[in-house]
């Protein structure tokens, strides 16, 4: 019988992190149905899986699709009520599925939701994809519970609740299939970087609630694909939360916001040229273009509804590197 949830991880020659951390998934995933979506990998990835868990699905995709792309082809083929996207560098707890099936069931309007996401490498500290939960500001930078721009929080309990929030991480991303459907799934405009908080985004303006919980706890690497410190991940960030604003915010703000986050944005390629060098200078004139060029696709996606209050702080920028908030 199949059971209610599918956990599924994409792969890309990722051997490595699956014969460190699927041991964990399979072990405290009962549960539930796992599979590999694999985007044509070149390594022996899939000759591993075969030979060392015989009980994982496996499903291969034609080409490197990035991870919108990649998870739109592979969850075509898993039929299960919800869907666990779980990135191949997480490391997965005993008990980390029941609390969030349990607040599923407690709430029609639950569409997706994210567990404690805590380092790997530091694992009193809250981790820079998702922590205990993701907000946004008034300007449309994403941030977190435990986590705002690089500075992290210690995990002391302060975040052991469950709530309402704006954006679950994509590296343990739980969400119902028919709601995913739905919203026709990820923006594969996007390849990979801030797709869940534009398909979140989506799903709150189609009156769906996003959820955390504190009760479930996972530990993730981070940078398995794209270190915090790539050009590549600048670029994408960039242009894909300008192209997410177009498309998510009312039409009243969204003419300043837009203008005014662009003269930002060209002040945080100046600091990131000083700080990491050229490339990243280059890199958010790159996403600039890059929001030029899709621009007319974007409009076309905007949706009928958009939510008139949609952050959850003012000014974080000016907050947190001129006024040192760092919480």
């Amino acid at each position: 019988m199949q059971k209610k949830l599918a956990v599924a991880i994409l792969n890309w020659n990722g051997k490595n992190w699956l014969e460190k951390f699927l041991p964990s998934v399979v072990q405290f995933s009962q549960n539930a149905d796992i599979y590999v979506i694999d985007n044509l990998s070149t390594d022996d990835s899939i000759a591993f899986l075969k030979t060392n868990f015989p009980t994982v699905k496996i499903i291969k995709n034609d080409k490197n699709y990035g991870f919108a792309g990649g998870y739109n082809t592979g969850l075509k083929e898993i039929t299960n009520e919800y869907y666990c996207l779980l990135n191949s560098d997480v490391e997965v707890t005993e008990n980390w599925i029941e609390p969030i099936l349990t607040l599923f069931e407690k709430d029609s309007e639950i569409s997706a939701i994210q567990p404690k996401i805590l380092s790997y490498d530091n694992k009193n500290f809250f981790e820079f994809a998702g922590a205990g939960g993701g907000l946004i500001d008034n300007l449309g930078y994403p941030y977190c519970r435990g986590r705002v721009f690089d500075d992290l929080e210690e995990d002391k309990g302060q975040y052991d609740d469950e709530t309402e929030i704006f954006w679950a991480s994509g590296c343990c991303f739980f969400i119902r299939s028919k709601d995913f459907w739905e919203q026709k799934g990820f923006d594969e405009r996007f390849f990979a970087h801030q797709e869940e908080i534009d398909l979140c985004w989506r799903l709150i303006n189609s009156d769906k609630k996003i959820f955390y919980t504190g009760k479930s706890k996972v530990y993730h690497v981070g940078g398995g694909t794209l270190n915090k410190q790539s050009a590549q991940k600048t670029y994408l960030n960039i242009r894909n939360n300008l192209s997410m604003m177009l498309k998510n915010l009312p039409f009243p703000k969204l003419i300043w916001l837009i203008f005014f986050r662009l003269c930002l944005d060209g002040v945080a390629g100046i600091y990131f040229g000083l700080k990491h060098g050229f490339p990243h200078l280059w890199a958010v004139i790159r996403a600039h273009f890059g929001f030029y060029r899709q621009l007319p696709g974007t409009w076309k996606l905007r949706q009928k509804n958009q939510k008139n209050q949609f952050y959850q702080s003012k000014w974080l920028i000016f907050n947190h590197f001129l006024g040192g908030n760092k919480k």
